[in-house]
């Protein structure tokens, strides 16, 4: 395995760079000669039971673990060259487990999102470009601040893109679109028949320059989306993997990108046989600030 990380780097983001073991290079190598994913999807699944069964003293401790396991991984996923990753953070539903756990959570989120402020020189290195997806009204105005200035702090970057859903779900995130699409068509910006497919993935928080996940992987043995970008996974390769999050290594993420590898050619079929209308408008969001404008695109 790769080297320990130190008490620095278990808190922050970004692992240091450092030369893979001779098996983890040797088998990049091998998986990177077929076709490699360009935007992988996490249900970050099993922070809790692993807090249990480790005896770690409280679940935040298993969520802690959770946020170590997830820099390790981003930085996996560079290697491979992945170019966009979306994490289920947080979900909306999460809000009725106990008042002790969300507290937690929320510092934690609050303690991870001002380091990753502060850490200047790295965000400048790494030049990778935050997103956060989800109904930020429910959250503290501390936070909302917080993950309003990592987007503007990274939002020309090229290196990659992040996007954390927080506080999310899927059943929010189209009901928050179409009131989009209302307040549109009732200050007279679009007219109802202009509504198409386009203009719904327009309003949806990935219309920020987000693309289709290709491989969507759940960790913890659960077998279910959980409400998880269920309009943009509409052709994803799911994988489900038994580990729990904590302990999702790297030769994890190998199989599970070979198991994408190997059932590509479904995906592909799926996706070339999708009916589409060249007629339709196409549309873009706009953003400015807080405002939101649609746009339609001509072809």
């Amino acid at each position: 395995m790769a080297a320990n990380l130190t008490a620095d780097e278990e808190d922050g983001w970004f692992v240091a760079q450092q030369e893979q073991p001779w098996w983890q290079w040797l088998l990049r190598r091998f998986i990177a000669s077929g076709p490699i994913p360009r935007h992988v999807a996490f249900v970050m699944d099993g922070n809790r039971r692993f807090a249990k069964t480790k005896h770690l003293g409280n679940v935040i401790k298993g969520h802690e673990k959770g946020f170590t396991q997830l820099a390790k991984i981003l930085d996996w996923c560079n290697r491979f060259g992945i170019r966009e990753i979306t994490v289920y953070a947080f979900s909306i539903e999460n809000f009725k487990r106990s008042e002790e756990e969300v507290s937690g959570l929320m510092r934690l989120a609050e303690e991870k999102f001002q380091k990753l402020l502060n850490d200047s020189e790295k965000l400048d290195e790494k030049r990778i470009c935050f997103r956060f997806y989800g109904n930020r009204s429910l959250l503290s105005s501390r936070l909302q601040k917080l993950m309003s200035d990592i987007e503007h702090r990274t939002e020309n970057f090229d290196g990659g893109r992040l996007n954390v859903c927080m506080p999310y779900t899927s059943r929010d995130e189209i009901a928050r679109s179409f009131e989009t699409i209302r307040k549109h068509v009732k200050d007279g910006k679009v007219n109802v028949d202009e509504i198409n497919e386009s203009m719904i993935d327009a309003c949806l928080d990935s219309g920020c320059g987000g693309t289709s996940p290709d491989l969507f992987i759940r960790t913890s043995g659960e077998h279910r989306l959980s409400d998880f970008l269920m309009w943009q996974a509409s052709e994803t390769h799911v994988y489900f993997d038994d580990v729990l999050w904590p302990e999702f290594g790297y030769f994890n993420l190998c199989k599970a990108i070979l198991n994408y590898q190997y059932y590509r050619t479904t995906v592909t079929k799926m996706t070339s046989s999708k009916v589409s209308d060249d007629n339709a408008t196409s549309w873009k969001m706009n953003f400015s600030g807080n405002d939101r404008d649609l746009i339609s695109v001509k072809s």
